[in-house]
């Protein structure tokens, strides 16, 4: 896609799903790519292998990789990651705000830590993030880009994931929010929302026929969809291609917000 080579991308959570995805498609387009990763002992073997490969396909496809360790709800962490690319490359050009976590409970049995864990990760950290990445747009002649990677549960209640639910809808807000505070200065600030997505993190159903197929069931293309396509769109709107799109949501979720339930002209509203 038009404008994508040689910018400098930091993708935060780059080490599965949909961050993997995005890191290695940016790559493919001729992109430079800093790969955010939790340090995290208990996983220290699995994560230093992705990040191998990951950073192995990057460099396949001619750009540079550069591993950099935070956790995104930290706040000096933050502070040090973009600082450490910008000492790598020299500027910073495309932030994706991809990192988050998901608990399910209960709502009136969530532990109050539980519930600021979530929102810490998923909306203080992309906030955080896109702080950092702002304060070094405006230093730089050409701008830049965020992209917030949200969910369908930004529009859609899910029950059972209280704390992930209401973290999607402030990043709705807060994709809106800078995308109309900055884009008199130069950035633009899109999301993308994924619907079901064949991705680690919804091991519970993929795995399981029965349950694939009842979520299958719910969306109006008949299927999940796949990393593959939600990095698509996030290079779309991080190209000149999509030069005058600011503040939006752009949902990648088969139909699932389509309001499946009624694809019956014969149901009674």
């Amino acid at each position: 896609m038009k404008g994508l080579a040689g910018k400098v991308v930091l993708v935060t959570g780059a080490t599965s799903g949909i961050g993997q995805a995005i890191a290695v498609r940016f790559a493919t387009e001729g992109a430079h790519v800093a790969i955010n990763y939790r340090n995290d002992p208990a996983k220290a073997e699995g994560t230093q292998a992705q990040i191998d490969d990951i950073c192995s396909q990057v460099k396949s496809c001619g750009g540079r990789d550069f591993p950099v360790e935070a956790d995104v709800s930290e706040e000096q962490d933050i502070v040090r990651m973009v600082q450490e690319v910008i000492d790598e490359f020299g500027r910073l050009d495309i932030l994706i705000n991809n990192a988050g976590i998901q608990l399910e409970k209960e709502s009136h049995r969530v532990e109050i830590d539980d519930f600021d864990k979530v929102i810490q990760v998923n909306l203080r950290g992309a906030y955080l993030c896109a702080r950092e990445a702002i304060q070094q747009f405006l230093k730089q002649e050409n701008k830049g880009i965020i992209i917030n990677v949200s969910s369908v549960h930004e529009i859609i209640p899910r029950p059972t994931y209280l704390s992930y639910s209401i973290s999607k809808g402030g990043m709705g807000n807060l994709t809106k929010t800078l995308a109309l505070e900055y884009a008199r200065r130069g950035i633009r600030v899109n999301g993308i929302a994924p619907g079901a997505t064949i991705t680690a993190i919804n091991e519970d159903w993929i795995h399981d026929p029965e349950k694939r197929e009842k979520v299958a069931s719910n969306i109006p293309l008949g299927r999940a969809g796949t990393p593959e396509e939600m990095a698509a769109a996030a290079a779309f709107l991080c190209s000149d291609e999509a030069s005058y799109i600011t503040g939006q949501t752009l949902y990648i979720d088969g139909g699932l917000t389509l309001y499946p339930s009624f694809e019956n002209p014969s149901l009674e509203a």
